[in-house]
């Protein structure tokens, strides 16, 4: 994710539930490219925050006191770009008018969360990367919760990604990590670096794998097996390699 952006996008929570804005506040956190610079309980509040800093992102609820989450987004002239939260279903179609991001159902799920911020575009926030030291920088990586410590990893430092239930364990040539998170969010987290679902428990990186046959493939001389449902995408996929 770090590779779509040179500097942070920054972000605003407009939500009056404690709750929901904790959780997306979480969230942001978790995402490199994403930096939170206030949580606003109504929209009145947000316009004076507006109106100080530089936001990129609004995180926005429909239902706020005073003044209305689509209703606030009409009043902005040069409007951030805007992910709105809701718990209802039936405002998507005058959202998407509006030209949101992205409509998040709650309870937002962390993969669903992930999916629409992917979704952002860097703006004005991304300059061309226009020196050597920004070409030797620009390695993917994230930032992933082990022991209590967020630690780095570069995703083309992986060979594949193993299910451990409701953790994950992250294999690279050098170590072996252990994070929470089910097999289904990491497979979010590493698709669109060149990572391949292959099993229920295995993602592996595409351009690591060794060898393949019908039923397993070989990442840096260990043997994955590929499962039945993944089978048909799997070889599709290796066989488009080929040419």
């Amino acid at each position: 994710m770090e590779h779509r952006f040179n500097n942070p996008l920054t972000c605003l929570i407009i939500e009056d539930e404690p709750i929901a804005s904790e959780v997306i506040s979480d969230y942001i956190s978790q995402v490199a490219f994403l930096d939170l610079k206030g949580i606003c309980r109504d929209a009145i509040y947000a316009l004076e925050i507006l109106g100080q800093e530089k936001i990129d992102v609004l995180f926005l609820d429909i239902h706020l006191p005073k003044l209305k989450g689509l209703d606030f987004l009409k009043t902005l002239q040069n409007r951030p770009q805007v992910i709105l939260t809701t718990a209802y279903h039936q405002y998507a179609l005058d959202a998407f008018e509006e030209n949101v991001v992205d409509y998040l159902l709650k309870p937002i799920e962390f993969s669903r969360f992930l999916k629409a911020v992917n979704k952002l575009s860097p703006g004005s926030t991304t300059p061309k990367p226009n020196t050597e030291k920004a070409q030797t920088n620009s390695r993917s990586f994230h930032f992933f919760n082990v022991n209590k410590k967020m630690v780095k990893v570069f995703f083309d430092d992986v060979l594949y990604v193993e299910s451990l239930k409701d953790y994950s364990k992250i294999i690279t040539k050098e170590k072996v990590l252990v994070t929470r998170g089910q097999i289904g969010e990491m497979e979010t987290f590493f698709e669109p670096y060149g990572f391949l679902r292959i099993h229920r428990s295995f993602i592996v990186a595409i351009d690591k794998i060794e060898a393949y046959a019908a039923s397993e493939i070989e990442v840096n001389g260990q043997a994955l097996p590929v499962g039945r449902s993944y089978k048909e995408l799997v070889f599709r996929k290796l066989g488009s390699l080929l040419g």
